[in-house]
C-alpha cells in the first residue's frame, strides 16, 4: 500500500529567528518513499542539514522576520502489516543488554526514573515479565490517562501526567517509557506520522503521533499506549529519549505559530 503523507506550518517572527528542524522521514525509511521528502520553504531561505547524535535528519535555518511557510508532502510504500506482537519475547538482564540500549534505561527531560521508580514495582514487580509486563504497562496508562488536545501541556512530564491522569499522545508515551526503565527495560520516545487506516470512523483531528519502542529479546518492538492496540501505517521521523529529543522544532526567538496542518492518508482509499 500506498501512504502519502506531509504537513504544512507557517511561523510569524518579529525578527531573524534560528531554528533546529526535525520534520524529515526517519532514515530507516527512506528506501520507501516515492520521491524525496525536502522541506519546502516560502519564502526560499538557506539550509543545512545534519544528523544529530540519535540518528535523526535536522535542519538548521534562520526564519526570515515575517511569516514562513515549511511544508514537506511525500509517498511512503508501506507493508501494510499491523505492528509486530511477539508475546513470548523475554526481557534480557541488564549486565546482558548491548551498551547501545543503556542509554534508554537512564531517566531524560520528561521521564523522571528517579520518582516513579517505586510506583512502578508496586504496580508491575509482581506481574509478568517481558512482553506481558510491558503489555501490562500499556494498558494501565491507556486506562489512567484520559486523552483530549484540551489537556495538552508541552511542559508536563511523565510524573505530571500520572498525577494529572490527562493528556495527549506524548503523555501516554512518556509514561509507559518511564514505567517501562524503572523496570529495567530499555524504552525509546518516536515520532512520526499515524493515520487512521484500518480503523472505523469517526476520525480526530489529525496530528503528529508519538509511540515507543522496547528492547527485548534482542531487537527493538513497537508499543502504542495511546491506541493500545496494532496499528497500520506508522512513519518514523525520530527517536531519542523523550520529546526533548525529537522536538519537530526548536526556535531560538520569539515566533508565533500561525497555522499547522497534518496529513496522512492511504492513497486510492475511498
Amino acid at each position: 500500500m500506498q501512504i502519502r503523507v506531509g504537513f504544512e506550518m507557517i511561523y510569524e517572527c518579529p525578527q531573524p529567528t534560528p531554528m533546529i528542524l526535525n520534520l524529515n522521514v526517519h532514515h530507516t525509511r527512506v528506501s520507501d518513499l516515492v520521491g524525496r521528502d525536502d522541506l519546502l520553504f516560502s519564502p526560499s531561505i538557506p539550509t543545512m542539514a545534519y544528523r544529530d547524535s540519535f540518528g535523526n535528519w535536522c535542519t538548521r535555518i534562520v526564519a526570515p522576520q515575517g511569516n514562513l511557510r515549511i511544508r514537506a508532502d511525500v509517498v511512503v510504500n508501506d507493508s501494510g502489516v499491523p505492528d509486530v506482537i511477539a508475546p513470548l519475547a523475554q526481557q534480557i538482564a541488564v549486565p546482558d543488554l548491548p551498551e547501545e540500549t543503556l542509554l534508554f534505561l537512564l531517566g531524560s527531560r520528561y521521564c523522571e526514573t528517579d520518582r516513579l521508580s517505586e510506583t512502578a514495582w508496586n504496580l508491575f514487580g509482581q506481574g509478568p515479565t517481558g512482553w506481558g509486563r510491558v503489555q501490562a504497562i500499556c494498558d494501565f496508562v491507556h486506562r489512567h490517562i484520559e486523552f483530549g488536545y484540551e489537556h495538552a501541556r508541552r511542559t508536563r512530564t511523565a510524573l505530571e501526567a500520572y498525577h494529572d491522569k490527562t493528556g495527549v499522545c506524548r503523555d501516554f508515551t512518556h509514561l509507559a517509557v518511564v514505567f517501562c526503565r524503572c523496570m529495567n527495560i530499555p524504552a525509546r520516545y518516536c515520532t512520526g506520522y499515524l493515520g487512521d487506516i484500518g480503523m472505523p470512523p469517526p476520525y480526530g483531528t489529525m496530528d503528529f503521533a508519538a509511540w515507543f519502542e522496547v528492547f527485548l529479546d534482542g531487537r527493538w518492538y513497537t508499543f502504542d499506549a495511546r491506541n493500545n492496540t496494532p496499528r497500520i501505517g506508522r512513519v518514523l521521523i525520530a527517536r531519542g529519549r523523550d520529546a526533548a529529543d525529537v522536538a519537530l522544532s526548536n526556535t531560538f526567538g520569539n515566533n508565533t505559530l500561525m497555522s499547522f496542518k497534518v496529513w496522512t492518508d492511504e492513497v486510492g482509499a475511498g
